[in-house]
């Protein structure tokens, strides 16, 4: 396999306030590879989306990362984004790596036209006049399957339906030819009808433009869809990673396998309770999952902290270490 397009090693992210420093990301590695779909997946406030915001240097204050590498790859060169200035990392966000946000009603104004904004995009990274950038903006509405482009590139977003507004939002993610698509709960407020066209479309995007996407979400079944190669985050940290293939038949984490046991099936009997998984208020010592993991080493899960255990295929947890 070719090298990695972009490489996250070793990412602090902390959020300070008046009761401590959340760790929302604890030193999380991953790599992301041209025309393949990396799936980031795990509960709410599990620091998938923190991860995604901290490669675009846009998390919010309080806020910030701390310590940690993001290596983009561009021919023989090799940027570490968090040592860039403001105003190159400007360039890069949109121009290199775009996100498609989870609620585009939330993301766009509402008080320009969504013609307005993706031609905004546009003259922010390319050389184009007025007339050419509105010429892009509808060639890229048709692209990503927008009905009636001339005429939609001048509406305004509360006049679109939540799949249409989303093809926008992907739509202008694309404006300026990105290597990388960061897709963020890209489906969660649709209908599962149009859930299944937005995952097509950026199925066809990656195989016509060769994209690498990030894909953000906490529902295996999409991952299952859409992912090449997968990382399972538990309280900021990745616990678990590997193809999608390794991870649903062969899932070596217990909270993978937790994960996995909490999609409901057609064969499950009717009226059963389906097991959860609780959210723990509090970051334990020792192994982060150890309070809810029907498999503790007593003595141990509850005092050190796992290291990662294998390169691609990567796995904390002691039962691996003993495997080992």
């Amino acid at each position: 396999m070719a090298d990695p397009i972009l490489s996250v090693r070793g990412l602090y992210t902390q959020f300070a306030g008046p009761e401590g420093v959340v760790r929302a990301v604890d030193g999380v590695d991953f790599d992301v590879f041209e025309g393949r779909t990396l799936g980031v997946v795990g509960e709410s406030g599990c620091g998938k989306s923190v991860a995604a915001r901290s490669i675009l240097g846009i998390v919010e204050k309080p806020g910030r990362v701390v310590a940690g590498q993001i290596l983009l790859r561009t021919g023989s060169d090799t940027t570490d984004l968090l040592k860039l200035p403001a105003e190159k990392m400007r360039a890069i966000r949109g121009g290199k790596i775009s996100l498609v946000f989870q609620e585009p009603m939330a993301s766009f104004s509402q008080y320009y036209t969504v013609g307005n904004q993706i031609i905004e995009a546009i003259r922010l990274h390319m050389h184009l006049d007025g007339a050419a950038a509105r010429a892009r903006a509808i060639e890229l509405l048709d692209s990503v399957g927008v009905p009636q482009p001339k005429r939609r590139v001048d509406e305004y977003p509360f006049q679109l339906s939540g799949g249409l507004r989303q093809r926008v939002m992907i739509a202008m993610a694309l404006a300026c030819d990105p290597r990388i698509l960061i897709a963020d709960e890209p489906t969660t407020a649709l209908d599962v009808t149009t859930q299944a066209q937005i995952l097509d479309l950026l199925r066809e995007l990656q195989a016509k433009h060769g994209l690498a996407i990030i894909l953000i979400t906490h529902d295996m079944g999409v991952i299952a869809e859409m992912a090449h190669d997968v990382v399972v985050m538990y309280l900021g940290r990745a616990v678990e990673a590997g193809t999608v293939k390794e991870i649903f038949s062969a899932p070596r984490h217990p909270y993978t396998r937790a994960l996995l046991r909490s999609i409901p099936t057609v064969l499950a009997k009717p009226r059963t309770r389906l097991p959860t998984i609780p959210h723990p208020f509090n970051r334990p010592a020792g192994c982060p999952y150890h309070p809810r993991c029907s498999e503790m080493i007593a003595g141990r899960c509850e005092t050190s902290e796992p290291p990662p255990v294998g390169d691609r295929r990567q796995v904390r947890c002691f039962l691996e270490s003993a495997a080992a």
